[in-house]
């Protein structure tokens, strides 16, 4: 998904996307995103206890603040792969570092697929040669081809905007469709900007807008071994630098929450068989973590989920999700709508017209308003239904 600009590309940096042969048929399955010059770096990681190799190699770069390329294969996870995993990413950063002839501290390595088997080095190694000679400035839309997996088209958004008195671009690239889930990020997405900013304020920021985008989506309800979010701000822009308590920083805080609103949103609506783009906003809540969730108690039912696929208007399955969110309610209070139709208040199931009913749950797009009567918290998530495709698309996922 593109917005604002028939060309995707950001001052100072190059990519790239290569077939090795991870996933066969010519398949683009190596990516590089390189900045011209060091960048500023921050990034969020899976809590999965089992976390993939690239994971835990990032983990520990990233913490320099420091960055200058991201490598990412797909058709292998290189998770529970244990110290040969490790061995084996080493492998290509050091390979990748040395075709770029940068610090291999500066360089990150991601990887998405098959979960437990060895990453195919060789082929890798092969190939990246090619992948370094073949960067370029309109390489973004290459990188992207090469990081999906299971996903039906790729997820790109940038924006252009003024930002202490210069030009400044951010361009965002995403791969998922499945195994999203909040407590990360998302499974794997980067951030590229020109912008010059403070490292603590572009940490800052960073976080912030991926807790209200990343981390407010779900398709699944699984958690990845993989989910990486990573943001490299070269400062090419030359704009006066942006610092935490600065009003400026909140113009670059909004367009990076447009482009990673964008991101997350694509990732739902791209939900592995997905047919319902789904919106679930809990209002009345006593913290903004009881709305929270009540609405991940709704996103993340198979019932509530099977039931919108199904265009089964059975509302009672809203109604069993919110009480089992495990926080006190009070019944009275509570009220449901779906659409426009309040069909649940006071304890009480509201007189609706069933056929009118079944129409909201047959749009593509559909939202829940969940009403809890007890504060002013609120916490909105996004999410899809569970199809016929989904168990096939993850039946046979690994053969």
């Amino acid at each position: 998904m593109v917005k604002t600009t028939s060309k995707i590309s950001v001052p100072g940096f190059l990519a790239n996307g290569v077939s090795v042969g991870i996933k066969g048929d010519d398949q683009k399955d190596l990516g590089l995103i390189y900045s011209t010059v060091p960048a500023k770096v921050a990034a969020l990681f899976t809590k999965n206890t089992f976390k993939a190799a690239p994971v835990l190699i990032d983990t520990e770069r990233i913490k320099r603040g420091i960055a200058q390329a991201i490598i990412t294969n797909s058709g292998c996870a290189n998770a529970a792969t244990g110290k040969e995993g490790i061995q084996d990413a080493l492998a290509v950063s050091s390979a990748a570092a040395r075709q770029l002839k940068i610090p291999e501290e500066h360089l990150l390595v991601c990887s998405t697929g098959v979960i437990g088997k060895r990453l195919p080095v060789k082929k890798i190694e092969t190939g990246i040669g090619k992948l370094v000679k073949g960067l370029h400035e309109d390489g973004i839309e290459d990188a992207e081809a090469a990081m999906m997996t299971t996903d039906k088209y790729p997820k790109i958004a940038i924006r252009k905007g003024i930002v202490g008195a210069k030009d400044i671009t951010i361009c965002g690239i995403a791969k998922g469709a499945g195994m999203i889930e909040p407590n990360m990020a998302t499974l794997l997405t980067y951030v590229m900007t020109d912008a010059l900013i403070d490292a603590k304020a572009l940490n800052t920021v960073f976080h912030q807008v991926i807790d209200s985008t990343f981390n407010a989506v779900s398709v699944d309800g699984c958690m990845s071994t993989n989910d990486t979010a990573i943001i490299l701000a070269n400062g090419l822009a030359g704009n006066n630098p942006l610092e935490r308590a600065q009003a400026r920083l909140q113009r670059f805080r909004e367009m990076l929450t447009d482009v990673l609103a964008e991101l997350s949103q694509a990732v739902v609506q791209d939900g592995e068989g997905a047919t319902k783009f789904i919106t679930i906003l809990v209002d009345g809540a006593k913290s903004k973590s009881d709305a929270r969730r009540v609405a991940y108690a709704v996103a993340n039912s198979n019932l509530v989920k099977t039931a919108f696929f199904g265009e089964d208007p059975n509302w009672g399955r809203i109604i069993a999700a919110i009480g089992s969110s495990g926080i006190p309610l009070e019944k009275e209070k509570i009220s449901l709508s779906i659409g426009n139709m309040t069909v649940f208040s006071q304890d009480t199931p509201a007189h609706i017209t069933l056929s009118k009913l079944k129409e909201i749950f047959q749009e593509s797009k559909i939202e829940v308003r969940v009403g809890l009567g007890g504060g002013d918290k609120s916490y909105c998530v996004y999410t899809s239904d569970l199809s016929y495709d989904y168990v096939k698309i993850n039946a046979d996922y690994s053969t």
